[in-house]
């Protein structure tokens, strides 16, 4: 099934092809690769031309920005009620995946109907846009876990953007399995849990991950904290060649009675009659 983030009215996909997309965020103009927009771009878009910077990947590895108009070091943007710094950074990122949009408005819809004070945990959680959706929704305490200090920084000047200054939410640098772990030894269950994993990554220590090797042993390990009536288990995943469907089976055995959704999430190209897909989903209900 495909999810598509629709909703956005500060980002706009203008258009993708030929491996890259051209967006709009607020009224800046980004150019950066993307690998699975390999079709043609459109030709007549002038806005190819027009942009505020533009990433040029290196063919040794990583690339760099190069700035073509005056743009601001920072900038904000609103989804919603929920407001994000921008910035373009040294590996194209801008501190925002925008088709997670989708993803957050499933996580508010659950947790808006659970009267419950729940308790949710965001693994890899990066820069707070699952964290702060879930503590804007209502959720009574958010743990937010990312092995990088400055990403961690960044989700707490999200927090203050977004007005959630009176929101519980615990921030931890730490390395997600390790906690996990800790976790269960202390008792502590969570009624959500999401995860965005990594293909490849290091925790604070130097711990090694590997998204292929590890999925199955980080979710086993999540199980064992969840409270004994959860409302949802989200995974995202970006990695190249690790589909839905093997998620969708990693899932079934893991969690064989709970409802169980798979996907594509998406991005609407708006000047075109088509889509940009930008990773897989699992969802997770329980009955």
């Amino acid at each position: 099934m495909q999810e598509i983030a629709k909703n956005w009215i500060d980002y706009e996909l203008i258009d993708a092809g030929d491996g890259e997309k051209l967006e709009r965020w607020k009224d800046i103009l980004l150019r950066r690769p993307d690998p699975q927009a390999v079709w043609p771009k459109d030709k007549e878009q002038v806005a190819w031309h027009q942009v505020h910077a533009h990433y040029h990947r290196s063919p040794k590895g990583g690339g760099e920005w190069e700035f073509r108009r005056k743009l601001p070091e920072t900038w904000v943007i609103q989804y919603g009620a929920l407001r994000f710094k921008v910035a373009p950074t040294g590996f194209k990122h801008t501190g925002i995946f925008p088709e997670q949009a989708t993803n957050w408005d499933w996580m508010q819809e659950q947790i808006k109907n659970d009267p419950r004070e729940l308790r949710i945990l965001n693994l890899f959680a990066y820069t707070g846009g699952a964290t702060m959706a879930c503590a804007q929704a209502g959720a009574a305490e958010v743990v937010h876990v990312d092995a990088s200090k400055g990403m961690i920084q960044w989700a707490k000047e999200n927090q203050k953007l977004s007005g959630l200054e009176d929101k519980t939410i615990r921030y931890i640098v730490d390395d997600v399995l390790k906690f996990v772990e800790r976790e269960h030894r202390r008792g502590r269950t969570y009624h959500g849990i999401i995860m965005d994993p990594p293909s490849y990554g290091r925790g604070p220590s130097g711990e090694m991950w590997k998204l292929e090797e590890q999925l199955n042993e980080l979710i086993e390990a999540c199980k064992q904290i969840l409270d004994p009536k959860p409302v949802f288990l989200l995974i995202n995943a970006y990695t190249t060649g690790f589909s839905y469907t093997v998620l969708q089976n990693i899932l079934r055995i893991s969690l064989p009675k709970a409802e169980i959704q798979t996907g594509e999430i998406a991005l609407p190209i708006k000047r075109r009659d088509m889509y940009l897909p930008c990773g897989i989903y699992g969802r997770v209900r329980f009955k």
